[in-house]
């Protein structure tokens, strides 16, 4: 029991729930974090939107048992390996369900549709989008947007700047094309057996994909920055570019020279030039909109 259970959980992708984090965005930036009430709605958010995305994970393992069994990482995964049986992974997918959407309605009505909306959008992706070259990876950003929304649809908001909305996407977009890189990259010559998709993309197409949403990303950031009226009118917001251009060209230095970022996540978690640099970039938000 207890070995199955460690199973499930490791089926459930906890090392992806840092994504979920996009959710505490309307609270950060709208200068709340010390409304506790709305940290509080946030954080269950954040906890049910985790829940969500796992609920997803099971399905697609689901789903792509057979190939994952020919990808030389992903059949190292408890379904794919067949240390998980199936019966398990469904009846823990079901108790997922019983417990994430109910409290999320009960939470919030616009919460709910919001999560639901990711939920099926993720399926829809999961059984049929991600086989679309360009659609894929649009609603992997799109799964980040709506992140960002459900946090803001949680508490009353005050000025939330759209601009951040547009960067999220961009920044999503860039991770996503990043990822598709790398794997192409990781698999050489056997990358279309491996995930479909990636018949419809070549280096050069994603290299130059990568460059347009890399200078998107840094354009909307810094338009937020500019005009954002939540921030100090002396544009001190600025302050934090520096971190966000080192952030991007270290994520794009690793997938091109070091030939890793086939797990985004895995970036974030283990390197540590990337840590600091968004370690440092967190600080200097909560300085400038919490203190100065």
């Amino acid at each position: 029991m207890l070995n199955q259970l460690r199973l499930i959980i490791k089926t459930m992708r906890p090392r992806q729930w840092p994504k979920n984090l996009f959710v505490l965005a309307g609270l950060i930036f709208d200068g709340q974090l010390s409304n506790f009430t709305s940290l509080s709605v946030t954080l269950l958010a954040f906890a049910l939107f985790c829940l969500a995305s796992s609920l997803v994970y099971i399905i697609n393992d689901l789903t792509d048992i057979k190939s994952d069994q020919l990808h030389p990482q992903k059949r190292k995964r408890p379904l794919a390996s067949g240390q998980l049986s199936q019966k398990t992974a469904i009846i823990a997918a079901l108790i997922l369900i019983i417990i994430t959407f109910p409290i999320a309605f009960s939470l919030n009505v616009n919460f709910g549709l919001i999560i639901t909306g990711y939920f099926l959008l993720m399926l829809a992706y999961s059984f049929w989008l991600k086989d679309i070259p360009i659609i894929d990876v649009m609603i992997i950003a799109a799964g980040f947007v709506l992140r960002v929304a459900a946090g803001v649809v949680v508490i009353v908001t005050t000025e939330f700047s759209p601009w951040l909305f547009v960067a999220t996407t961009f920044l999503a977009l860039f991770i996503a094309l990043g990822k598709r890189r790398a794997e192409i990259d990781l698999l050489e010559g056997a990358a279309d057996s491996h995930r479909q998709v990636l018949k419809g993309y070549s280096l050069e197409l994603l290299d130059q994909l990568l460059t347009i949403v890399m200078a998107s990303t840094l354009m909307t950031y810094c338009l937020y920055t500019f005009s954002s009226p939540i921030t100090p009118g002396n544009h001190v917001m600025m302050l934090t570019i520096p971190f966000v251009i080192y952030g991007l060209f270290r994520y794009l230095y690793l997938i091109r020279m070091e030939h890793i970022g086939g797990a985004p996540e895995e970036i974030v978690l283990t390197d540590l030039p990337m840590q600091i640099a968004v370690g440092l970039w967190g600080l200097t938000i909560v300085i400038i909109l919490y203190i100065l």
